[in-house]
């Protein structure tokens, strides 16, 4: 009920106006969000990569009205890519089709990913291609796998909740395509989607594990202790050396583990957000999980 209630929220634009414009929000936003500026955002991936961090850079923004939108939002990303070739920083950038035309046109859409692929393997960095609800994942999948036959600069990310995603990360391995896994942050029907949380805990351990064997370059995304000390000792197990794989995490999410997995010699990548479109993205992480409430309290109130 309350997941329900925080996704109902997530639309409401009245709300969304008022937080993204409420200095009440500022605590929150600077807690989570990197900040509204591409300078502010380059500013703390720079102060990660000397913590020995990597990042991944996210412009907030989804499903744009227009392809003129669109545009403008693959020309921020370009940029962005830009920024991190001439600043050295160990960054990749995450992008949601939709931010860059998807309902629109879907060839507008490909050739926008194209132009941010075809930089990131320029410059030797990647694009994150995240996922977003279920009546996506056939359309991201395919522009993800012909881009990856051309490129090779891109991740794919699959979401432990579907019943699909043990057959897509099979197909992904098998293309020697790597795979960013996470739980799932969406409303999803009960015939699509394991309903319970301890179901979707369970299927990502496994999918996890069979990353780990077959996977090329997994990252585990994660902020759940045991599953992260589960990566670990499989790893141990199947003599996977650290940069075999890495571990990514939300940008002021954990900072205590974030630094533990850091001393223990294993790489992190964090997801940081920027832009002043955070209030969608925010709430989707508190509707993952009812859970994320509680933790949101506790974050705001631990370093």
């Amino acid at each position: 009920m309350l997941r329900s209630l925080l996704l109902f929220l997530s639309q409401r634009r009245g709300l969304r106006h008022w937080m993204e414009t409420s200095p009440a929000a500022e605590r929150l936003t600077s807690r989570f969000i990197a900040g509204n500026t591409l300078e502010q955002e380059l500013a703390v991936c720079q102060n990660l990569n000397r913590e020995g961090i990597l990042a991944s850079l996210d412009h907030l923004g989804e499903s744009v009205t227009s392809l003129t939108e669109a545009d403008r939002s693959r020309d921020s990303y370009i940029g962005a890519l830009e920024k991190i070739a001439s600043l050295g920083l160990q960054a990749t950038v995450s992008v949601k089709l939709t931010q860059l035309g998807l309902d629109l046109s879907e060839p507008h859409c490909r050739a926008n990913v194209e132009r941010m692929v075809e930089r990131a393997k320029s410059i030797g960095s990647v694009v994150e291609v995240d996922m977003e609800s279920s009546a996506y994942v056939d359309r991201t999948l395919g522009l993800v796998t012909d881009l990856h036959a051309r490129y090779s600069s891109v991740r794919a990310v699959i979401q432990a909740y579907l019943y699909r995603s043990e057959s897509d990360i099979e197909n992904l391995s098998q293309q020697s395509i790597p795979v960013r896994l996470c739980k799932g942050a969406y409303k999803e029907p009960s015939d699509m989607a394991f309903p319970e949380k301890k179901d979707v805990d369970r299927n990502y351990v496994h999918l996890m594990t069979r990353l780990l064997d077959i996977g090329a370059y997994p990252a585990i995304a994660s902020h759940d202790e045991r599953i992260i000390q589960r990566a670990l000792a499989y790893a141990k197990e199947r003599n996977l050396g650290p940069d075999r794989f890495e571990f990514q995490m939300l940008y002021g999410i954990r900072r205590d583990l974030q630094r533990r997995v850091v001393e223990s010699g294993h790489r992190l990548r964090l997801y940081v957000p920027y832009g002043d479109a955070w209030y969608p993205y925010f709430m989707r992480r508190l509707a993952e999980r009812p859970a994320n409430v509680l933790f949101l309290v506790r974050n705001l109130l631990t370093r």
